[in-house]
């Protein structure tokens, strides 16, 4: 089933249209606390909703269980949900991934409409056919390839997004640009290019909302990331070789997203793959000549703006043993997407663990 991505301003007219173009005999909205609170009222409203029956689950990355999809299965089940019911995820990265796990596999597949509410929502974990829980430390360990019957992305949601969910979703976008072109790239690393909205002003008003952002350039660039990986996903959508591209900066960002979570300072997920990204060019660099000007100015925006994680050498070891369990690794070879220049992955590159740990000393000490 080929997914249809919306960019709207008129938020019930589109979803009315998507949910009519897929049969259905039940409604079920899946949010978290937080998306309960804050994003439920802006549609609970709409007459195509009138009927919907609410599934609320526990906010943040340790709510993405088998546990909790047992929960949403169970509700689905308890409240007659048949093969032709709908689930309308509405929320974040976390929301978007359990809620198309538990429609992909709920009577072997119901339909499933997603409406990210956050910035990495929009530009990664709605869109691309990927769904999954973790397992115990390691993120997304089972999960299903299930596209969304609809994607629908109003970006006038992010105008109240705390600062931190905003870099979240936005390192995601730097990953696209270095998938895509110098012109893309160089129109992110520009975008936060000036003095009213430096990271200290930003951190001050908590969000971007009053700070004269261009909301219109920055759906703009939205549309851009989410066109990447489409077209990395369209050429490849099992993730049996190109998609991988998409994998850059996430060998080493997973482990220090789990790593981080286990020493009870955890980061938001896009926050960690900024991380895995200088590790990644640093290695890009040192292993295929991605040119250094570019590693070093990507760098210097992502220091800026996401400072650096909390590790020591000491966890190393810790860091590089969460690396082996990478989905994408092939026996103990660690598998990194490499770039030899923006716009030219290299996939599948096998690392050594003293280059990693030199691209994480670069990390922690420039």
């Amino acid at each position: 089933m080929k997914q249809t991505t919306i960019f709207t301003n008129r938020l019930e007219q589109d979803l009315t249209m998507s949910m009519a173009e897929c049969a259905h005999d039940g409604v079920f909205i899946l949010t978290d606390v937080g998306t309960e609170k804050y994003c439920l009222p802006m549609i609970k409203d709409f007459l195509c909703l009138k009927n919907a029956k609410l599934i609320t689950i526990k906010q943040g990355e340790d709510s993405k269980t088998l546990p909790t999809a047992t929960a949403i299965w169970e509700t689905l089940s308890q409240n007659g949900a048949s093969r032709h019911a709908l689930l309308i995820n509405l929320g974040g990265g976390m929301v978007s991934d359990i809620g198309g796990f538990a429609a992909s596999t709920f009577k072997r597949g119901i339909n499933f409409i997603n409406i990210p509410t956050t910035l990495l929502a929009m530009v990664d974990a709605s869109v691309g056919g990927k769904t999954g829980i973790n397992m115990g430390k390691f993120k997304n360990e089972i999960g299903t390839f299930a596209e969304a019957k609809a994607v629908i992305i109003d970006t006038n949601i992010l105008k109240t997004l705390p600062f931190d969910q905003l870099l979240s979703g936005y390192a995601e976008m730097i990953k696209h640009s270095l998938l895509d072109n110098v012109s893309h790239w160089a129109d992110i690393m520009n975008f936060y290019n000036d003095d009213s909205i430096s990271p200290e002003m930003v951190k001050k008003n908590n969000g971007m909302e009053g700070l004269g952002i261009d909301y219109k350039q920055l759906q703009n660039l939205v549309a851009r990331s989410v066109a990447v990986k489409q077209r990395y996903v369209s050429q490849d959508p099992y993730d049996r070789g190109l998609r991988r591209s998409l994998n850059l900066g996430h060998t080493i960002g997973h482990a220090l997203e789990s790593w981080c979570f286990d020493a009870g300072s955890p980061v938001p997920h896009g926050c960690a793959v900024a991380y895995g990204l200088v590790c990644a060019l640093y290695i890009s660099c040192a292993m295929v000549n991605f040119p250094t000007d570019k590693m070093r100015q990507t760098v210097q925006f992502i220091n800026s703006y996401y400072g650096r994680p909390p590790i020591t050498c000491d966890d190393y070891a810790d860091l590089i043993r969460l690396m082996k369990h990478d989905k994408k690794n092939k026996g103990d070879n660690i598998l990194f997407t490499l770039l030899s220049d923006i716009g030219k992955p290299e996939i599948n590159q096998i690392v050594d663990e003293k280059m990693i740990e030199e691209s994480l000393d670069f990390l922690r000490e420039g």
